[in-house]
């Protein structure tokens, strides 16, 4: 079963890391791929720019409404993901763990719908 692993964290916290600890995190996230990818669980995977960048689009009376920016404000925001392949949810949450973005933000594992 697929599994997507959205990363939460507070965006601007990059740009307060040192040079030191930015090429830290760089490195732990290319270790934790390629761990991923190593294990065979990997299906995709990327990080997202800044929530400014959001577009948002309802359908308000059956007509589209966009809006710059994220749909809500919050102290953290989706900065990426991994969709991976694991055989039950014990098995993606254990690889969520894993991630180095659980130790700075959240994880949140959704299962992915399959008919």
């Amino acid at each position: 079963m697929q599994y997507l692993l959205m990363l939460y964290a507070d965006e601007s916290g990059w740009n307060r890391l040192s040079p030191a600890e930015q090429g830290a995190g760089v490195a732990a996230y290319t270790a934790y791929t390629q761990a991923l990818s190593n294990a065979g669980v990997l299906v995709g995977a990327n990080r997202l720019q800044d929530s400014d960048s959001a577009t948002t689009v309802r359908l308000v009376d059956g007509k589209p409404q966009i809006q710059d920016g994220p749909y809500a404000e919050a102290r953290e925001q989706i900065g990426g993901y991994y969709l991976i392949e694991a055989p039950d949810l014990d098995a993606a949450l254990a690889w969520a763990a894993r991630c180095p973005g659980a130790g700075h933000g959240t994880i949140e594992v959704r299962p992915v719908w399959h008919k």
